[in-house]
């Protein structure tokens, strides 16, 4: 009877050593994963915030009768560009991210040429209703540099478990765990803006 027991013990001893090996790496790949895509939403969430408001922004300018019409066009076409860019969570290539950002890019500087603008219009500057989105606006940029820093830690966490050694090779047998693109600084954005304070 003891001759039976022990090879059993021990194959039920193996099996469940290997199950965990493998279990256990996969299923902590898949959370990780899981994290990384609901940061992806935040981050999604965030930038709706801002073309929502961007489009409060642009009906409330749009009033000010002789406001130029071709720096509304520019932020409305931009707006549009960036919210036509969609990407699927689970699979974010670098190409996919470089566009995202490109399209938001171009956003930004369009909202920026608008908001310059408009300090040509004093009685714009002070509508209420103009100043209240303004400051919506600032903290919702706020929030979107806190999202996609979140969205970077948690995909570096996921890209970092599914390199390392074991998990590269016990993870490259399922072959659905594809390092995930993270977000990169604009072009230039290293480098500082000249600012020139001649006032002649």
């Amino acid at each position: 009877m003891k001759k039976i027991l022990i090879p059993i013990i021990v194959l039920i001893v193996i099996i469940g050593g290997l199950y965990g090996l493998f279990a256990g790496r996969y299923n902590n790949a898949i959370i990780l994963q899981e994290d990384a895509k609901t940061a992806w939403s935040n981050v999604e969430s965030a930038y709706q915030r801002r073309s929502d408001l961007i489009g409060n922004l642009v009906k409330t300018v749009q009033g000010a009768a002789d406001f130029e019409r071709s720096t509304l066009k520019e932020v409305i076409e931009a707006r549009s560009k960036a919210t036509s860019v969609n990407i699927d969570p689970s699979n974010i290539t670098a190409d996919q991210m470089a566009q995202f950002q490109q399209a938001q890019s171009g956003l930004s500087s369009a909202l920026s040429r608008l908001l310059v603008t408009v300090e040509r219009y004093p009685d714009l500057k002070a509508n209420q209703n103009f100043l209240n989105l303004q400051t919506q606006l600032e903290g919702t940029e706020n929030r979107i540099n806190v999202e996609r820093n979140r969205y970077n830690e948690t995909v570096g966490k996921y890209n970092k478990y599914i390199k390392v050694f074991p998990n590269n090779l016990i993870l490259g047998m399922f072959g659905s765990f594809d390092e995930m693109a993270r977000f990169k600084a604009d072009e230039g954005a290293e480098k500082a803006p000249d600012v020139d304070f001649d006032f002649k």
